[in-house]
């Protein structure tokens, strides 16, 4: 059984109707217990076996779950301009939180896949960072997730750390809906032209993490061994490397042609230095998927196409 932890958010929604829709049982938390508090997680560990009837479960009321076998955190403190002036709740959030969820998935015997963030790097390269580059964080937040990732290599060895970037998705504010309210209501946009990156769809994302889970499962039932990607950390984003601005033409473009944008809006590029911000953004953020291609041997849909996907959907709701 997969402990869902943030079920409620952007990317956690989509991995809850995946895990739904796979037919894998699985409880969900989000505010209702407190990452920060080391009690409150063993609280929910210790009584899973009760925990049938609780919202946002797909474990059928009456039938009492399985082992917990794995813990999927995908809770943070994600507002990066306002973590500059609540660098201890960011603390708590992204330090703290996956400390004690490593603790507690260790001391149940369960795999962790915890979400991390381009962020962990200053964005100063000049081609795609791997895995293996130094972490060199980009502001409070990037401090804060690049701690979170180090609390988790040295609490347990059984983890999969997946950074990405620039992610949207049905469920929750994201650039893809800000813009498209924009551009609707705005006759221009001014949009940064110098921070290049890749877009993430959340549902490609947990369509990885499910490829995961999915892999070790199937090895060790079926061949008594884990041929599974090998513990630790993975890049996943969308493929292809664009700047926000071209983001934003493209996401004017396709919502022209799905209806979504009816309104003429002119969309004018700008440097970083026109468009000030509290915490400083990466220049350069795209993240190689050459390792999690490889071993998951999966095919990673390009960013065009995602972003396709996502606005012709029936799901694409402007709150």
């Amino acid at each position: 059984m997969v402990w869902l932890i943030g079920c409620n958010g952007m990317l956690g929604s989509e991995i809850a109707k995946q895990l739904t829709d796979s037919k894998i049982a699985w409880i969900g938390s989000d505010t209702d217990v407190d990452i920060t508090s080391p009690e409150a997680l063993d609280d929910f560990a210790e009584s899973h076996d009760s925990s049938a009837n609780t919202t946002g479960s797909s474990v059928a009321k009456g039938k009492v779950p399985s082992k917990i076998t794995w813990v999927i955190n995908c809770a943070a403190w994600t507002a990066v301009d306002a973590a500059e002036e609540n660098k201890e709740m960011a603390k708590k959030l992204n330090e703290d939180g996956p400390r004690n969820i490593a603790r507690v998935a260790r001391k149940i015997g369960a795999k962790l896949i915890h979400i991390s963030t381009d962020y962990v790097f200053d964005g100063s390269a000049t081609e795609p960072y791997t895995e293996e580059s130094e972490r060199k964080p980009c502001g409070v937040y990037g401090e804060t997730k690049a701690l979170g990732e180090a609390v988790i290599e040295k609490e347990m060895t059984q983890y999969y750390i997946l950074r990405t970037a620039w992610l949207y998705g049905f469920n929750g504010k994201n650039f893809v809906y800000t813009m498209t309210k924009a551009m609707n209501t705005r006759e221009s946009v001014q949009v940064v032209n110098d921070q290049k990156g890749s877009p993430t769809f959340a549902g490609d994302l947990a369509s990885a993490i499910m490829k995961i889970i999915n892999t070790s499962t199937n090895a060790q039932n079926l061949f008594g061994k884990n041929s599974a990607p090998p513990y630790g950390i993975y890049n996943f984003t969308n493929l292809g490397e664009i700047t926000w601005y071209d983001f934003a033409c493209k996401i004017y473009e396709l919502g022209k042609k799905y209806k979504r944008i009816t309104n003429n809006c002119k969309i004018n590029p700008c440097s970083t230095e026109e468009y000030p911000t509290p915490c400083k953004r990466p220049a350069y953020s795209v993240l190689s998927k050459d390792k999690i291609q490889k071993s998951l041997k999966i095919k990673i849909p390009a960013w065009e196409d995602s972003l396709e996907r996502f606005i012709k959907s029936d799901k694409f709701s402007i709150k």
